[in-house]
């Protein structure tokens, strides 16, 4: 009979199940399975008693053995081990005894949080195999000693499918390339590559053995940079074994930035080679994030530090916590209102963003956890402080990059009115001439308030492309970089460095001859921007007479009105959820109505206008449409199917769009259809609503973003009028690689030949049958991309507003034959480098 334990939780904090950590060797359970805690405070508790088997010596993680045998990682934070013990304090040794509740590890949550991307605090038993099942809890704030997980230990072990008789095999030494040896992440790898293998594995470190299947094993080595070792293998498969791990474990295991080492080094040389690894690591001559923002500036780097709040826990009773809850919001919501009207005249797409906080102030789930923190007996400002943070860590665990990022505006909303709550003015935000700030993450309201005579541009290590701070920072004219490297926070201040924000790119140090590069490249950049804006009106034609249309992608009414100056001929993709997030109700049809009919009025009733329907799901969810849970929400509940599930959205919506149709040439599409039966119910909808507007019919298409889609074109051509290829979508499903999937980001690439091939198979059925194809992916707004697409058929080309101009330039430069002959070498290619190759950048003397 299987015996029950319980594990307490360690630290007070936020509970994350295991598989929304954003780390693929946590998540995927490469390590083991268990928890996670966001930490509300900085004191590391044993869980269980048991024995300390294992201290890294970055003092960052920790092991213990209970008196069953099973072990428990305890790992504090994500990518922490490059610290090097920094912010972190044992209070055990290995080999100590210890019992439930007694401190393991101190550290300083301020020091950590500003140098590691998360501080998330993984809970795992690592020798699954001794284990039946587990049992999390389910509570969102979870308290230290607590209940956090039972588990029930095997009371008679099951044959092991590993195999210690057979064949020995075992490799040649081999010489560790991680920086810092073989940490969680890279052991975690490497027992996940001996899934398939039934031999026993170990990895021999001079008179130490670990078991290769186990990382808490591999960990024990305490390995590092390096340091010999040689795999061993017993079993039928062992010779296969080491000719295919062996090589793996040589490159590193997934560990970035490493260089395989070819011989062995000397202790001493190796110790010097680590610290100069680590230099390189920590000071690089630059580091790479994605572009925000657009521009190239040079400048002095000037940090700009988190803001931390005191706060005490202990209220003075619900009612005058609550009296002072309610004045603190009402007096942000008028500072907000205040902040709207100021801009909506000279800026409506930044005003919008304030508008949509405002609405998070009215959040019900929001307001609802406040007052179950105040009632429990906690101050106003904590429970506001605890009740924001959570529902910003849940958003920033979502698959859907756009409602991730929102998590920053939670956090905007809520530091505004934590500030009101504590008495304290907000923060000034006074820099030097020429700086360019990096920060952990910059705010709405603090990207607003930055003074751009003196500000020139910045990077952070959190938020995204699609961010509200993106969008700000477009609008402002300031360079920027997101998603960038963490170790850009311990650069010195002062130092001289150089923002590429159209490449992602920030520059360390640059000498004279470097900025007098960047000098030739903004002349060059800003000569043919300006011969590009002159001729922008100029059709998109190529030398040999062959014209396509070049639309624009739209996220809301605002930004539609940028098209035609920049001789957009439409708009190839209207975004309809930007009337559906950062609220608490869905749009009424009227509201809907005007917002369409907005759009028709900025961009010209003569001009063609294709809207997507609302494509939601389990990856972007909205607030009043509670779907379930899925283990793969991109292969769930999501676009056409979600509408078709929720009939009277959609039909509230068509109605919508129905109705201003009689002010332009509107056109509707509906997202991720897989199946002709989707598309035929839609249609139907479509059908019983327009008959009872008694209004003319619309073209109606569909996005290709599946391969179904595009496999079955022929069949789908047939009963639409269009196709749109949503390239990002098309990309991740042909390939089954998830962009946002740090491991696989640089694969999946929208050149890669099998996505060509997809692109083609539609031109081909859609041409075939009269109708015509766009492509309103990122790919489209690429000009490598551009002729590859254009000579593949490709009809109409939807891109990001600010590349109209230089995407027709592409065009009138090209010649149509020549870049049909050059789609069909691609597509004869063997891989997307092999595309690219083919197809470089026009723009590559601009690049630095």
């Amino acid at each position: 009979m299987n015996i029950e334990r319980k594990l307490i939780a360690p630290l007070r904090g936020v509970l994350i199940p295991i598989d929304k950590v954003p780390d693929p060797v946590f998540a995927e359970k490469m390590v083991g399975d268990g928890v996670s805690i966001d930490p509300l405070e900085g004191i590391l508790r044993a869980p269980c008693d048991g024995e300390i088997v294992h201290l890294h010596e970055s003092n960052h993680a920790v092991t213990i053995k209970t008196s069953d045998d099973v072990e428990i990682i305890l790992h504090i934070g994500l990518d922490t081990v490059l610290l090097k013990g920094e912010g972190f304090t044992p209070r055990v040794k290995s080999g100590e005894s210890v019992k439930a509740g007694d401190v393991l590890i101190e550290f300083d949550m301020k020091v950590v949080g500003l140098k590691a991307p998360y501080l998330l605090t993984e809970i795992v038993i690592s020798t699954m195999d001794k284990v039946a099942s587990i049992k999390p809890a389910t509570a969102d704030l979870i308290e230290s000693g607590e209940n956090l997980l039972t588990y029930e230990v095997k009371s008679v072990s099951s044959e092991s499918a590993v195999s210690d008789c057979g064949k020995r095999a075992e490799s040649g030494p081999i010489y560790l390339p991680n920086p810092v040896g073989l940490h969680a992440r890279p052991a975690a790898v490497l027992t996940k590559m001996l899934s398939g293998y039934s031999s026993k594995v170990e990895l021999v470190l001079g008179d130490k053995v670990a078991n290769a299947r186990s990382v808490s094993s591999l960990m024990k080595l305490n390995s590092s940079y390096g340091d010999e070792v040689k795999l061993v293998a017993i079993g039928e498969d062992s010779e296969e074994v080491i000719k295919n791990i062996s090589p793996e474990i040589k490159k590193g295991l997934g560990d970035e930035g490493v260089t395989p080492l070819d011989g062995p080094i000397k202790k001493q040389a190796a110790q010097a080679v680590e610290v100069d690894t680590q230099e390189s690591a920590e000071l690089p001559n630059f580091f790479k994030g994605t572009s925000a923002s657009a521009g190239l500036v040079v400048g002095s780097l000037c940090k700009l530090e988190e803001e931390s709040f005191s706060i005490s826990k202990s209220g003075n009773g619900y009612d005058a916590e609550k009296a002072l809850l309610d004045k603190s919001v009402a007096s942000c919501m008028e500072n907000l209102d205040k902040l709207y009207k100021s801009l909506v005249d000279k800026d409506p797409g930044q005003a919008a963003i304030f508008l949509a906080h405002k609405e998070l102030l009215e959040d019900p789930e929001l307001l609802d956890l406040v007052e179950i923190g105040m009632k429990k007996g906690d101050s106003a400002p904590y429970s506001w402080n605890a009740s924001f943070e959570k529902i910003a860590t849940e958003l920033s665990e979502l698959q859907s990059e756009v409602l991730a990022e929102r998590a920053n505006d939670m956090r905007d909303v809520g530091k505004r009115v934590l500030r009101s709550l504590l008495n304290i003015e907000d923060p000034k935000m006074e820099f030097p001439e020429n700086s360019i700030i990096v920060a952990e993450e910059l705010t709405p309201s603090v990207t607003a308030g930055l003074d751009t005579t003196k500000v020139k541009g910045f990077c952070t290590v959190g938020g995204g492309a699609t961010s509200h701070v993106a969008i700000l920072a477009r609008a402002m004219g300031l360079p920027a970089i997101v998603g960038i490297d963490k170790r850009v926070l311990s650069l010195d201040e002062g130092m001289m460095v150089v923002l590429n924000g159209t490449e992602g790119v920030l520059k360390l140090n640059p000498d004279a001859s470097d900025i007098e590069k960047i000098k030739i490249v903004q002349e060059k950049t800003a000569k043919r921007k300006a011969v590009e804006l002159e001729n922008c009106q100029k059709p998109a034609t190529t030398v040999d007479n062959h014209s396509i249309e070049v639309v624009g992608n739209v996220g809301n009414v605002q930004i539609a009105s940028q098209i035609l100056p920049l001789g957009g001929e439409g708009v190839g993709l209207l975004r309809s959820e930007f009337l559906f997030h950062d609220r608490c109700v869905a749009p009424s049809e009227d509201e809907q109505y005007e917002a369409y009919r907005s759009v028709v009025e900025a961009v010209g009733k003569d001009k063609n206008i294709i809207l997507r329907t609302l494509d939601v799901g389990g990856d972007k969810p909205l607030n009043y449409l509670p779907l379930p849970k899925e283990e793969n929400p991109f292969l769930g509940q999501r676009g056409i199917r979600v509408c078709l599930d929720c009939p009277q959205l959609l039909r509230t919506q068509l109605r919508a769009l129905l109705r201003a149709s009689v002010h332009g040439k509107l056109h509707i599409m509906f997202p991720m259809i897989s199946d002709i039966q989707e598309l035929r119910e839609a249609k139907a909808i479509l059908e019983e609503e327009r008959a009872s507007l008694g209004v003319d019919p619309v073209p109606v298409g569909i996005m290709i973003e599946v391969p179904a889609a595009a496999v079955m074109a022929d069949i789908f051509a047939k009963e639409v009028d269009f196709f749109s290829i949503g390239t990002n979508d098309l990309t991740q499903y042909t390939l089954a690689m998830d962009r946002g999937n740090p491991l696989l980001a640089a694969k999946a690439d929208n050149l890669h030949p099998a996505v060509l091939r997809m692109i083609k198979l539609t031109v081909d059925a859609a041409h075939k049958a009269g109708k015509w194809v766009g492509v309103c992916g990122g790919l489209a707004s690429d000009p490598q991309a551009v002729p590859l697409l254009v000579g593949l058929g490709v009809d109409e080309l939807s891109v990001s507003i600010p590349t109209i101009p230089s995407v027709k330039a592409i065009i009138r430069s090209q010649n149509f034959a020549e870049m049909q002959a050059l789609a069909e070498k691609a597509l004869a290619s063997s891989t997307a480098q092999e595309v690219r190759d083919l197809s470089p950048n026009p723009y590559s003397d601009e690049q630095l």
